[in-house]
């Protein structure tokens, strides 16, 4: 559950990231007004993403989840900016789509190298967990099996 919410968290904070770099870009005012103004389809489109790849499943992965999520924001972030008359020039898309595409995968590509000791320990108990069991099963066949007349 902690880990949904930190990959949601991750990627409220990337594409806030995102819009206060255009806002600083485009020489606007740092408010908390501008900053929803522009932010709030970015995470409409985040919160909507996570919702339709059901992210608490498998919250850092970079393939599928990460890249679906991206996309998915990309593509309702837009659909929100042109209903709403926001600007969606080419250029606009192009950059947002990559700008959040490095910043929504790279933070996993970095979560996922620094819990890469997590989880190889889970995947040494659980082959290891494997070992010991077919090690019991041919202890306990070694003998042979029991003679049920004797």
């Amino acid at each position: 559950m902690f880990r949904s919410v930190g990959a949601l968290i991750g990627d409220v904070l990337a594409v806030m990231l995102f819009v206060i770099i255009g806002l600083f870009q485009h020489g606007q005012e740092m408010s908390a007004q501008n900053m929803f103004l522009v932010g709030w389809p970015f995470l409409v489109g985040v919160l909507i993403g996570h919702l339709a790849i059901r992210s608490w499943r498998a919250p850092f992965r970079l393939w599928p989840h990460g890249v679906f999520i991206w996309a998915i924001t990309v593509v309702c972030c837009m659909a929100i900016r042109t209903l709403f008359s926001a600007g969606t020039e080419t250029s606009f898309v192009v950059v947002t789509a990559i700008v959040t595409g490095v910043l929504m995968l790279g933070w996993r590509a970095v979560a996922l190298f620094l819990t890469r000791g997590e989880r190889l320990q889970v995947i040494d108990l659980s082959s290891a967990g494997t070992a010991d069991a077919a090690a019991g099963e041919d202890a306990s066949t070694a003998d042979g099996p029991a003679d049920p007349r004797s």
